[in-house]
């Protein structure tokens, strides 16, 4: 998908044509070509069509279209997520039932990932387990993104594949709490308020400073760019760590709790 976006970048300039000039002359949203060039939006063949009649690109982009494969590792907004992850220069993230990905070990994503229904085969777990655990390369880089946290208490509380792999969780998550791009705050049980309750999300800035954020639930995922979303969302964040333990009180917190396994 990255490639066909390629593609169509090399194509219009080629073509002299801005993104702004190339919306306006086939009647598409500016930010729809935006996002298929940057690889955050599928090229539809419709679309694909118009593009190489406009751009006389002779059916490449809909050639492409037509060859992308039929199964990929994950679902199309997982995998766009996960390459807007690695180059964010901000991340906040809000989990509610499981320690965000960023934060897991290899004993407990491997736990929550065998915990599927329907399950993995083999093959397929051990691959996403390696995917998954790849994504921390962004906490050691020379110049990570800025991250910050915040954890309703709940995802602490659960005993994932074992309490020894619970244990070794807290242990993992109290580590990286010691990382100078790390922000991490709980969200008490005890708390009267709770600005999360709708669920998960996940807030990004990019490198040219747009900012968009992403959702999950059971049945899919969802990019959310929508201007007066995203502020939506940044609010909700912001009133959720004014509500959460600061980050010094949750590192007491987690003391606590791995002083009780």
């Amino acid at each position: 998908m990255r490639m066909l976006g390629r593609q169509l970048a090399t194509a219009r300039r080629a073509a002299g044509l801005s993104q702004s000039g190339l919306s306006a002359a086939l009647n598409l949203n500016e930010e729809t070509i935006a996002s298929i060039e940057q690889g955050r939006r599928s090229l539809k063949p419709d679309i694909a069509e118009l593009l190489d009649e406009y751009l006389g690109t002779k059916g490449t982009l809909a050639a492409g279209v037509a060859n992308l494969p039929e199964v990929d590792q994950f679902p199309l907004w997982a995998e766009e997520y996960m390459d807007q992850e690695r180059e964010a220069i901000a991340l906040s993230w809000y989990d509610a039932l499981v320690v965000p990905g960023l934060l897991q070990n290899e004993p407990y994503a491997r736990a929550i990932l065998q915990n599927r229904v329907p399950a993995y085969p083999e093959e397929k777990l051990e691959t996403t387990l390696r995917l998954r655990l790849a994504r921390q390369e962004i906490l050691h880089r020379k110049h990570p993104p800025t991250l910050s946290f915040v954890i309703w208490e709940p995802a602490l509380l659960l005993s994932v594949g074992s309490q020894e792999v619970r244990r070794q969780q807290l242990d993992f998550l109290r580590e990286m709490t010691e990382l100078p791009c790390v922000s991490l705050q709980v969200l008490p049980l005890s708390s009267p308020f709770h600005a999360g309750v709708d669920g998960p999300f996940t807030l990004l800035e990019t490198p040219d400073h747009q900012h968009v954020a992403y959702t999950e639930s059971q049945r899919g995922s969802q990019w959310v760019s929508d201007l007066d979303e995203v502020s939506i969302l940044a609010r909700k964040y912001a009133m959720l760590r004014t509500q959460a333990l600061t980050p010094q009180d949750s590192v007491g917190l987690l003391d606590r709790l791995l002083g009780e396994q």
